[in-house]
């Protein structure tokens, strides 16, 4: 029986949804934090999604072999030799159109361009990286998938059957050979970092830095009465330039007596602002591209930690 979660009927699957789905997902990506505004809910979001791409990569490649045998059926006068044969032809065509394709996208503009000239050279390594790891995988079967099964009312669509197999055999072949050996081209060609991107440490100082810097100065321009009249507020502009996770700690020791319980939800309305002020300095870091996305990554994740620390599993 075929499985009808992924292999759905093909006129409720469509190349354009598909699409959409992805244009949507992309979107939501790059939109992200316009949408996951607050620390816990983007902490959460991470955990769910995490386990949801495991989960359905391993449901997407469980359905691909249940239903593998009723493709291998309805190759009707194809045998399966054939069917492999021509999947390897159309794999070994992939492979080198891309390629092909992919030094050209690398060197023309550099060409055509002063700007992109004056970038560190890709080389011939790199584009070799690049086109050698285009693996194929959900998003080429889908689109296999959305062929029709009938042109009209008295024909069927013309070796519908034979494209997916082949379909089925280009994802093999580029996922499992190309996949295993990746590595072995990487380290063959001994390909190196072409940009200047500092180690990790000093990336995070860096990102940190300029984060508390941002902090300060809207410390001094927005909330200079509170630094008059609110100690905590004092107190953290003094220690951020060290450690700001440190400081929100020593927040979490004071004691709540109720003469302090109002200045604390001050602060916190404070470090809620410069925290949400910090989120889109990082988005603007992002597009910089001037630190790896790892980096960048992590200084968010850091930043949603110390968010959380305020306002516990409250979500604003």
């Amino acid at each position: 029986m075929t499985p009808y979660i992924l292999f759905l009927p093909a006129e409720h699957f469509h190349f354009s949804g598909v699409m959409a789905v992805v244009s949507g997902g992309l979107s939501m990506s790059f939109r992200s934090h316009e949408i996951f505004k607050t620390g816990t809910t983007r902490i959460n979001m991470t955990g769910v999604w995490n386990t949801l791409i495991f989960v359905m990569n391993v449901l997407v490649f469980v359905l691909i072999g249940l239903e593998l045998p009723d493709i291998v059926d309805g190759l009707g006068e194809t045998s399966v030799m054939d069917g492999i044969k021509y999947g390897l032809i159309i794999s070994l065509i992939v492979i080198v159109v891309r390629m092909l394709w992919i030094y050209p996208v690398a060197h023309i503009p550099r060409w055509l361009s002063k700007k992109v000239r004056n970038d560190p050279s890709p080389g011939w390594k790199n584009p070799l990286i690049i086109g050698w790891a285009g693996m194929r995988g959900v998003v080429s079967l889908a689109t296999a998938l959305s062929i029709p099964v009938m042109m009209n009312e008295q024909s069927e669509f013309p070796h519908r059957n034979l494209i997916i197999f082949i379909t089925f055999v280009v994802i093999f072949v580029t996922l499992v050979f190309q996949g295993l050996t990746l590595p072995l081209i990487i380290k063959l060609t001994k390909i190196g970092e072409i940009d200047n991107i500092l180690p990790s440490h000093e990336q995070q100082a860096s990102i940190q830095i300029r984060l508390d810097n941002l902090a300060v100065n809207r410390l001094n321009e927005k909330y200079q009465s509170n630094l008059e009249t609110n100690s905590l507020v004092e107190n953290f502009k003094q220690t951020i330039e060290n450690d700001i996770l440190q400081q929100q700690g020593h927040l979490e020791s004071l004691e709540m007596c109720t003469n302090r319980r109002n200045d604390l939800n001050e602060y916190h309305e404070v470090m809620l602002d410069i925290f949400a002020l910090q989120r889109k300095e990082l988005f603007k870091i992002k597009r910089e591209n001037q630190f790896s996305e790892d980096e960048v990554r992590k200084a968010e994740s850091q930043l949603d930690l110390n968010e959380l620390k305020i306002t516990g599993t409250k979500h604003l």
